[in-house]
């Protein structure tokens, strides 16, 4: 390799008594794609945050093509030719792809605008990458994949030579994925380096050269992946939370209980492109029924009607054999847990402390409220007890009890919802279950349940689903990332553009079909075409379009 385009020696950054990052020293060459990996608290976050300027470091330094970085401010590292990409677009919706792109590229006193130029470039990066995109289209009509395009184009557009991309695929179809690889191995060939920041093992040992584990703050393990099999996901696993991680087995529902709630013709306003239109859904105690589909194409909108905080426009929501209005405050009555998406939003209050935001939620379902509330009073004592439970099953770390919520990072908020959804007072029993079999809820709605979270942790979460349909709870699963909704889900649903499609038994689904229907394709439209066969058809319809790439391109010499 030749001599590195980025450097980091001795990172070291503390906040108070946490160590965040402990001398962590990593390289990128020219050309070369690094992974970096682990758990939620490792580090990663920081670390990239040092780089990119948004932090300054206790200790050590950057060299950025031999030449130091200063530390502290994100325009050096932009002027130095480092990009960022991050999982939650930042874009602005109302305005064009050209303008998005050139926000921030001239000066305010320029006293015109030189958009043909812009435009010129824009186009220029657009062809040397494959990356489509129309310059005059409203980036709040576009696809996810669509929009992930504009935000790759507008680093590269602003001369980026290092990319550091944070959970790339998250909310793209194995089709968008496939095309995102097929520009990464362009970008290597072309002499750009890449920082790969994920949690899909399968998707870093296919594209990476090296990867880089952290853990604790540390940097504890470096692999080369540049001949297959050098590494295997069961190490990758073991070396991020330091101990072997077995997937959890979900064996055949034993026994599917009576309907506890069922969506019946259900459509609802449109917010932003989020709707439901015509929906019909009965979800089973004892059954975890998953959905899968590009992130804004219903799930929002089917997770609030299910938890009260939608009103259907037509249709009606039944929860056993009760007409159920919007009104959340009465869902959690009834017996229904949620597990929102937007965690930060209204998954957790970020001024109260732990404990208040582990009992909050579930005060008025009638076996929390007997538990740990009083007529104007809540009981302290009972309540810090349950959520030490919770704190100690889940593995929530980052505080104390009495620290505020949003001082946790975001991995660990989701762990302390999931526990505040799935755990039941300590008079009835474990790990969501009651002394009698019964489950914590009635009606478990867990939208992204395992987003933003490590390998460790995903497996954690997925057997708590699990234990959950087993002890009787009718289980909703929404998720962008098909090896959840296929590992977990009894009955497989797919959602485009509002529409739900019939929900099948796991196994009459493959991923080539679910793709293809996340992608509003119907299934039996292309049952008899390969993946290949697909690419090449779109290939022939787009010129500019990049072929799916080999397992891993090669490093710029």
């Amino acid at each position: 390799m030749n001599d590195p385009v980025l450097r980091l020696t001795g990172i070291t950054k503390r906040f108070g008594a946490l160590v965040a990052n402990d001398g962590i020293s990593l390289t990128l060459a020219r050309g070369e794609v690094l992974a970096l990996l682990g758990e939620n608290g490792a580090g990663k976050s920081t670390l990239v945050s040092i780089l990119f300027g948004h932090y300054e470091a206790d200790e050590g330094h950057i060299e950025v093509c031999g030449h130091p970085l200063p530390p502290g401010q994100p325009k050096a590292a932009l002027d130095s030719g480092i990009g960022m990409v991050h999982q939650h677009f930042t874009l602005a919706d109302n305005l064009s792809v050209l303008d998005n792109v050139m926000l921030g590229t001239e000066p305010l006193w320029q006293p015109w605008s030189r958009r043909d130029a812009a435009r010129k470039r824009l186009l220029a990066e657009a062809r040397r990458f494959g990356l489509l995109v129309q310059p005059d289209a409203r980036v709040g009509s576009l696809s996810v994949g669509e929009r992930q395009r504009v935000e790759i184009l507008k680093a590269l557009v602003r001369g980026a030579r290092i990319l550091i991309l944070d959970e790339p695929t998250a909310v793209l179809t194995p089709q968008e994925s496939e095309s995102l690889f097929a520009t990464l191995a362009q970008m290597v060939t072309e002499g750009l380096s890449i920082v790969f920041i994920s949690h899909k093992l399968a998707e870093v040992q296919r594209v990476s050269h090296r990867i880089a584990v952290l853990r604790g703050g540390r940097l504890v393990a470096e692999a080369d992946n540049r001949t297959p099999g050098a590494v295997t996901a069961g190490q990758l696993a073991a070396w991020m939370v330091g101990h072997a991680v077995s997937a959890p087995v979900r064996a055949p529902a034993a026994t599917v209980g009576a309907p506890v709630c069922m969506l019946e013709a259900v459509s609802t306003a449109r917010i932003g492109r989020d709707r439901l239109e015509g929906v019909s859904l009965t979800l089973h105690g004892g059954e975890i029924v998953a959905v899968a589909g590009v992130s804004g194409n219903g799930q929002a909108a089917l997770a609030g009607v299910l938890c009260g905080t939608h009103a259907p426009t037509a249709g009606r929501v039944r929860l056993g054999d009760t007409d159920m209005p919007a009104a959340p405050a009465e869902r959690v009555k009834r017996g229904v847990a949620r597990i929102p998406e937007d965690r930060q939003g209204i998954g957790v209050v970020g001024d109260l402390s732990l404990w208040e935001n582990a009992v909050s939620e579930r005060l008025s379902m009638p076996a929390f409220s007997r538990r740990f509330a009083g007529l104007r009073w809540i009981r302290q004592r009972a309540a810090r007890a349950h959520a030490q439970r919770i704190v100690a099953d889940f593995d929530v770390r980052g505080g104390g009890l009495e620290a505020p919520v949003r001082a946790l990072s975001g991995g660990n908020m989701q762990k302390l919802i999931l526990g505040r959804a799935l755990t039941a007072p300590a008079c009835e029993g474990a790990h969501g279950a009651t002394a009698h079999g019964a489950p914590a809820a009635r009606l478990i709605v867990a939208h992204q349940p395992t987003w933003g979270l490590d390998v460790g942790a995903v497996a954690a979460v997925q057997r708590q689903l699990i234990a959950a349909r087993d002890a009787g709870a009718a289980v909703l699963v929404i998720s962008d990332d098909l090896d959840e909704v296929m590992a977990l889900g009894d009955r497989v649903a797919v959602m485009h553009d509002g529409h739900l499609s019939e929900a099948l038994p796991g196994g009459r689904w493959t991923r080539a079909s679910i793709g293809l229907a996340m992608a509003g394709e119907r299934a039996g439209d292309s049952a008899g075409e390969s993946a290949s066969e697909r690419a090449s058809e779109r290939a022939t319809e787009h010129p500019g379009a990049q072929a799916a790439p080999p397992p891993r391109p090669e490093a710029a010499a």
